[in-house]
This record gives structure tokens, sequence and C-alpha cells, in this order.
């Protein structure tokens, strides 16, 4: 028996994982990806200030995109340039691959990823602002900042 696979025919799913419900909260574990010139990205960059977790979780500031600063800003483009920052769009396509099999989506930020198993975990700015607080308040991370 053979199997077919057949092309998506409708949008790529929702990146919606939550800290907490699937994903644990350990110390190092996440990594966000981010655009210096995107305001939702700056909204997640001073939470993690703010909260004092930047030592707790990676960042990965992208370069300036093709973005329209709306919701989410969208990447294209992404292997372009030289050095980290192609390594990082590199990165960043690898983790909504993992996410969703075949993923043809856009890649936006910012974005939540887990370095454990190299899966996009979410790109709902909403969403990664209440993971960083509930990070923030969990005591694993309150040791290791």
């Amino acid at each position: 028996m053979s199997h077919t696979v057949l092309p998506r025919t409708g949008p790529a799913p929702a990146l919606r994982g939550r800290i907490g419900a699937g994903f644990s909260p350990v110390p190092h574990r996440y990594r966000l990806y981010l655009r210096a010139d995107c305001p939702r990205s700056l909204r997640v960059a001073a939470a993690l200030t703010v909260l004092g977790i930047e030592g707790s979780v990676a960042t990965t500031v992208l370069g300036t995109g093709t973005g329209t600063g709306t919701e989410t800003d969208t990447l294209v483009g992404t292997a372009t340039g030289c050095g980290t920052e192609a390594a990082g769009y590199t990165a960043l396509r690898l983790a909504y691959e993992a996410a969703g099999h075949h993923f043809d989506g856009t890649l936006t930020v910012p974005a939540l990823v887990d370095t454990w198993s190299g899966r996009v975990v979410s790109d709902h700015t909403p969403d990664i602002l209440d993971d960083l607080h509930f990070l923030a308040g969990h005591p694993a991370f309150r040791k290791a900042s």
C-alpha cells in the first residue's frame, strides 16, 4: 500500500503553542526571533528586559525585511545576505518547517522557538508576551537570571 502526499489546499495551521501547555518552562530552552524595525518585536524585547529574563531566553535580531508593520511582519528572501544574518533566517525557516510538515507559508516575527524540538512555539505577539510573563514568575527562571 503506497501513501500519496496531497498538497495542502487551505491555509497553513496557526502556530499558537503555549509554554506550560505542552512546552515546559525551562531556562535557556527558548529563543526569540525579532526584527530591528518591527514594533511588535520591540515590545517583546522591552518585555524581556523589564521582566529580567533576557539572560534566560536567547534572542536573535534579524535585519530589515519586507514587513508592513501590521500584526506580524513577514520576512521574504530568507537566506539572502551573508554571515550570521543569513544563518538567522535559515534557522527561523527550519523552525517553521519543523512546526508544520512541509510548511510553505511566510516567516513572521516575533517568533518564539523551542530549541529542544527546533519548532516554533508561537508567532502571535500577545501569546508570546503572556508566555514571557509566565516564565518570569516561574521559580526556575528566578534562579537562572
